[in-house]
């Protein structure tokens, strides 16, 4: 059976430590330690275990049979986006977009969004109302019907809805407003990113 220990998970920079503290020694933050429970498989992994690995699903290739073709891009349409996009949007990427509070990151987001047609893109807002939103679109002019408006900010339900639509976009707005339940770190939180981008990116 596997067994439970506890580690202690610095919020501010991710430090772990098999001890609390009460100052972080990498980012000198003070009483940023949440203790987080790991579970550890003591069993003896089985010797004959290699020879059950099906060759076919693992991530060996011959040279010559990988392709090196082109990814397939979406070209957005904003010149200056797709050149630093190398060329548009890679189907199955994932794209953070930063930058300081008010630089205009959602506005962007809403142009991307107009500019690209026969695509089915959903907005998940953890920070604005599905109004302040139509608000922004109709200041900008939006014209494309396949945009979808969740105001959310709980993976699991975020999740539920992207399998019910399937759409060909998601826009998170923004990432660090996003929250797990099993997770006990707080939204914002930079460990807790994989965690979100793992579940839905799956």
């Amino acid at each position: 059976m596997p067994k439970s220990s506890t580690k202690y998970v610095c919020q501010n920079c991710g430090y772990s430590s098999l001890k609390w503290m009460g100052k972080c020694p990498e980012c000198e933050s003070w009483n940023s330690f949440i203790e987080e429970i790991i579970h550890v498989d003591k069993r003896k992994p089985s010797s004959k275990s290699h020879a059950n690995i099906d060759l076919k699903i693992t991530g060996l290739s011959k040279v010559s049979d990988i392709d090196v073709k082109e990814d397939r891009r979406t070209i957005v349409g904003i010149n200056e986006l797709d050149r630093v996009l190398g060329g548009g949007i890679v189907a199955g990427s994932v794209i953070l977009v930063g930058g300081d509070p008010g630089i205009g990151k959602s506005t962007l987001m809403v142009q991307l969004a107009d500019k690209i047609r026969n695509k089915i893109i959903i907005y998940v807002s953890g920070e604005e109302s599905q109004k302040q939103i139509k608000l922004r679109c109709e200041r900008l002019g939006f014209e494309n019907d396949d945009f979808y408006i969740l105001t959310e900010t709980n993976l699991e339900i975020i999740a539920a809805v992207i399998d019910r639509i399937e759409p060909d976009i998601v826009i998170i707005d923004s990432i660090q407003t996003i929250y797990r339940n099993e997770l006990e770190s707080s939204p914002g939180v930079f460990r807790n990113y994989g965690s979100v981008l793992q579940q839905l990116y799956k």
